[in-house]
């Protein structure tokens, strides 16, 4: 059988590929010249990305050239506007666009100054979470090279085409305007509405560094890959109990089973599979049965879970689910920005159910409790997606796993706690 085609990886595993000279001589930039010096109009652009099929790579999965064309018509709206590329990956989890911003800085380059030009913006801001120090540290001189030999600036290449790329470690929209982070409610949407109320594209780094090469292959290259409604390739980061934790470029379509066999290794230290999380700590829980299942947008969905961001983490037989659940629950009662009642109290009371059952204080109603909660956050009940991603996972738990739940309680104690390991009240106090 033919070896996938790997493309986002290809620049990757070079020496120094982070610096301008070692891009160039791998393609670099050869897009955006295709793009401006072959006369390609702004509609041309964004009608070869909708062609291609590419869908974002951020969560949702929505096309992306079709998210391109909501940005107004200059003629009729001259008002500035701007380009946000969400590089903050804080999802648990989730760890493969670090591997662009360090390995492959400038490929993102390229793919936001060909966005800037499909979509006629003049200002970039690339929104990258405090904690990733060298992604930033990349960045920032990838830029610096970049525009010191023309290619972001004035008058790029000698055409009409100028853009400016901004490296921020700070809040996306309401942050960049020195606000609270808190989120937006919607209407009005970014694309008419978004940094400093004008019109906004909100991408995430790996959607943007599949563009170039979609103009450099063409659209029909970029669909013999992956699967017709999910084309192309995905970085898949896949951590948790295997022997080889990583990520990984797959095509989509290719099953989470020989992801985790051929890439990952497999199931560390020769145990079973117990359960895993296709797509991130908001795609929820799957019994490990469900392995054989296709990485794509539409077989997770009937599956009832998500792509998301690819990021699978896998637990074997010894691990509790419920454990791994309160961490998680912890996780999003912490990052609520509270600004939502039923994220603000649901999460937090999600943590404190969750913490009791654990601890071995859980009682038979809380289960049902959970659901109930759960149900009151989500779906799309609040500003932003935050309590849908604690409530996702919870329905999971209960859904799949119930019986580990019941165990919890009928025990009254966590049954896959070792007689070495700490108490559960160690455990829940330090956890």
């Amino acid at each position: 059988m033919k070896s996938p085609e790997l493309y986002l990886l290809s620049r990757t595993n070079r020496p120094d590929s982070h610096t301008l000279d070692v891009f160039r001589r791998h393609e670099g930039y050869q897009a955006l010249e295709r793009v401006l010096k072959g006369g390609f109009s702004p509609q041309e652009v964004i009608g070869m990305v909708k062609d291609s099929g590419l869908r974002g790579r951020g969560g949702a999965g929505f096309p992306t050239g079709l998210k391109w064309s909501f940005m107004p018509d200059p003629e009729k709206d001259p008002r500035p506007r701007y380009l946000a590329v969400n590089a903050d990956e804080s999802e648990p989890g989730t760890c493969k666009d670090r591997v662009l911003l360090e390995k492959d800085p400038h490929g993102l380059i390229e793919g936001i100054l060909i966005a800037c030009y499909a979509m006629q913006v003049k200002t970039a801001y690339v929104y990258v979470r405090g904690e990733y120090r060298l992604p930033h540290d990349r960045v920032a001189k990838a830029l610096a090279e970049a525009r010191a030999a023309g290619w972001v600036g004035e008058n790029i290449l000698d055409s009409d085409f100028s853009c400016e790329i901004c490296g921020e470690e700070t809040g996306l929209m309401e942050s960049l305007e020195g606000k609270r982070g808190h989120p937006r409610p919607k209407p009005p949407f970014p694309a008419g509405f978004g940094l400093w109320g004008q019109p906004t594209t909100v991408n995430n780094v790996e959607t943007l560094h599949n563009v170039p090469f979609i103009i450099l292959r063409g659209a029909e290259w970029y669909r013999s890959m992956g699967t017709e409604k999910s084309p192309g390739n995905i970085l898949v980061g896949i951590s948790g109990h295997v022997e080889r934790p990583g990520v990984y470029e797959v095509p989509l379509g290719t099953s989470a089973q020989k992801i985790l066999e051929d890439h990952a290794g497999g199931v560390w230290k020769g145990r079973k599979l117990k359960a895993w999380i296709p797509g991130g700590s908001s795609t929820g829980f799957l019994p490990g049965s469900q392995i054989g299942l296709s990485m794509d947008h539409d077989s997770l969905k009937e599956a009832g879970s998500m792509l998301g961001t690819a990021a699978m983490i896998m637990l074997d037989e010894t691990a509790c689910v419920v454990r791994a659940m309160q961490v998680m629950a912890r996780f999003y009662d912490h990052e609520s920005c509270g600004q939502c009642s039923q994220c603000r109290e649901g999460t937090e009371w999600l943590s404190q159910i969750f913490r009791r059952i654990e601890c071995g204080d859980g009682r038979v109603e809380d289960i049902d409790l959970l659901t109930s909660l759960a149900n009151g956050m989500a779906p799309g009940k609040t500003i932003c997606a935050l309590a849908d991603a604690a409530a996702i996972p919870t329905h999971s738990v209960v859904r799949h796993f119930r019986a580990e739940l019941e165990a919890h309680v009928e025990q009254g104690r966590c049954p896959y706690l070792s007689n070495d390991q700490p108490s559960q009240a160690t455990v829940g106090a330090h956890a």
